[in-house]
């Protein structure tokens, strides 16, 4: 049985759907309507409790959490060489960037699109003026290590990781100073998005923006 992926365009399911065309699986697409906020459907919730995207159901089990999908998918498939194995010295490297991006850099984010979820609708300009020089922090370091250890974040093998933070540094396109300032960040940008399974993934979820 085919995987099924809930997604939203452009969202947080954009990293697990793009794996999913790099890595040439079969797979079956159901669309959560954020407009008639279809992910807090009753329906929607028993897939996912939390009420977001992406869910992977697959082995009859709903499963969710961007991240934790990434790291299974690669290692489900370890053909693809997408991520160090248990015995490969970059293998602490590569769970620290993966956990990094999830716990420094995708929540700023969260705050950034849906500020009145930390601080009320009243604050969203202050949750902005919070959020934006901590996201530039982190796309500075991360600039700084590319240049010092690129071109990928584990050296010169592709990994889930840059995958990952090509996504998040797309959420940052509209910002005053979005990722793409960086000099190593743009040129990340640039091989990512040559890739393919990019296109496609553009194709399949209808994006233009950013192409």
């Amino acid at each position: 049985m085919r995987p099924i992926l809930y997604y939203a365009p452009g969202s947080a399911s954009f990293l697990v759907h793009w794996l999913l065309i790099e890595l040439d699986l079969e797979y079956e697409l159901c669309l959560v309507d954020f407009r008639s906020a279809a992910q807090k459907s009753p329906a929607y919730l028993a897939l996912n409790p939390n009420g977001v995207v992406p869910t992977l159901v697959f082995d009859g089990k709903p499963r969710h959490e961007a991240a934790a999908l990434a790291l299974l998918l690669a290692e489900r498939h370890p053909q693809s060489r997408l991520a160090p194995t248990i015995e490969d010295p970059r293998r602490a490297d590569y769970l620290q960037w993966m956990f990094n991006l999830a716990n420094m850099v995708q929540p700023l984010f969260r705050q950034w699109w849906y500020p009145a979820e930390p601080a009320g609708e009243a604050n969203a300009e202050a949750v902005h003026a919070h959020c934006a020089p901590r996201i530039a922090t982190q796309w500075q370091r991360i600039d700084d290590h590319l240049g010092a250890h690129g071109p990928y974040l584990l050296g010169s093998d592709v990994s889930v990781a840059d995958f990952y933070l090509t996504m998040l540094m797309r959420w940052s396109r509209n910002m005053a100073k979005p990722a793409t300032e960086w000099p190593q960040l743009a040129a990340l940008v640039r091989r990512m998005k040559a890739r393919p399974s990019f296109s496609t993934l553009y194709e399949r979820e209808g994006l233009t923006e950013w192409a």
